[in-house]
């Protein structure tokens, strides 16, 4: 297909995943300039597509309402959203449907044999750490994403932050994971010169670049990615010692939320049913979720640190003492006054 035909079927691709998309924004996706843009916006017009023009500051351009050109097969990255949404429905059953299945099979089998390694290979570098998905990523962003792991590329990004600012980075994509219901990118960056964790909904552009780097020293992408949560440098540093079994903590305690170390050698195993200690360390933003946490935990703790945790237990403890004592005689729900 000649590059100019490609490139056309490419820009209605773009203006119909949107309702409006500007000259700047559709030069960047498909990498040329915008005089370019325009020529191949007045080759679709020229076919009858019916793309119309907005000007003014946040002008660019848009498909007619109403006059939406229908697909006749999928586009890689649409082919990529629908298997990632029919992979989140099998992953969020128990019982995953057979429509789903053979549904997923019917759209990999259509693919071009370039487009199924593609696709394969995103699969391969997606990690779960949990079911729950709720926040579905640009299906572009994730197969750019994908090979650049596979094939250890470095990547350029442009990154909007939790606060709204945009950024740019260039980064060494380790590992794909979900986790509640997430996205992440774990990588380097290499303008801070730190492993950072990115949200890969707030990524808004993703280019590969043709440099590659060395692979992660961490062998489990998603293991990593719940170190990289319980070790976050939050306000507080909890410190406690809890008496159970790590399976009963970390029902609780979860790997994203503490840290938890078996205190004594492993040869020095409880004895007579007796429940081993462990030393369970949490970066916390606030304090005031950890009484009732303690409280069903059901078991021996300690409170190392902080001393304010302390005092919101004494706190809580107090609440839950004056709640089961017997109302008094005066008490009107006692007395019927109410």
């Amino acid at each position: 297909m000649a590059d100019t035909t490609a490139r056309a079927l490419q820009l209605l691709e773009l203006l119909q995943s949107a309702q409006m998309r500007t000259v700047a924004e559709i030069a960047e996706r498909l990498g040329v300039d915008e005089r370019t843009v325009r020529r191949d916006v007045k080759r679709l017009h020229d076919l009858g597509v019916p793309v119309e023009t907005l000007r003014g500051r946040y002008g660019g351009y848009r498909l007619a309402p109403g006059q939406r050109v229908l697909p006749l097969m999928f586009s890689d990255k649409e082919a990529v959203a629908v298997i990632l949404g029919l992979v989140r429905a099998q992953s969020a059953a128990h019982d995953p449907e057979i429509a789903e299945q053979t549904a997923l099979a019917k759209i990999t089998r259509a693919l071009p044999t370039a487009d199924v390694a593609r696709v394969e290979t995103l699969l391969a570098v997606m990690t779960r750490t949990s079911r729950r998905e709720r926040v579905a990523p640009d299906p572009g962003v994730m197969l750019t994403l994908a090979e650049a792991v596979d094939l250890r590329r470095v990547v350029d990004l442009r990154y909007l932050s939790g606060d709204d600012v945009p950024t740019r980075r260039e980064i060494h994509p380790y590992g794909l994971v979900t986790h509640s219901g997430r996205w992440y990118l774990v990588a380097f960056d290499t303008g801070r010169q730190e492993e950072r964790t990115f949200r890969v909904d707030r990524i808004r552009t993703a280019r590969s670049l043709p440099t590659t780097f060395a692979p992660s020293q961490h062998p489990g992408m998603g293991s990593h990615l719940l170190d990289i949560f319980a070790d976050a440098d939050y306000q507080w540093q909890v410190v406690l010692r809890i008496r159970e079994t790590e399976e009963h903590i970390r029902a609780q305690l979860p790997r994203s939320v503490a840290r938890l170390e078996q205190l004594g050698r492993a040869s020095d195993e409880p004895r007579d049913g007796a429940l081993p200690w462990h030393r369970v360390e949490i970066h916390a933003e606030s304090l005031d979720w950890l009484p009732s946490v303690i409280a069903a935990l059901g078991c021996e703790v300690v409170i190392e640190r902080p001393d304010e945790l302390r005092d919101r237990v004494r706190t809580a403890a107090a609440r839950m003492l004056h709640a089961c004592q017997r109302r008094a005689k005066s008490d009107p729900y006692v007395t019927g006054e109410l």
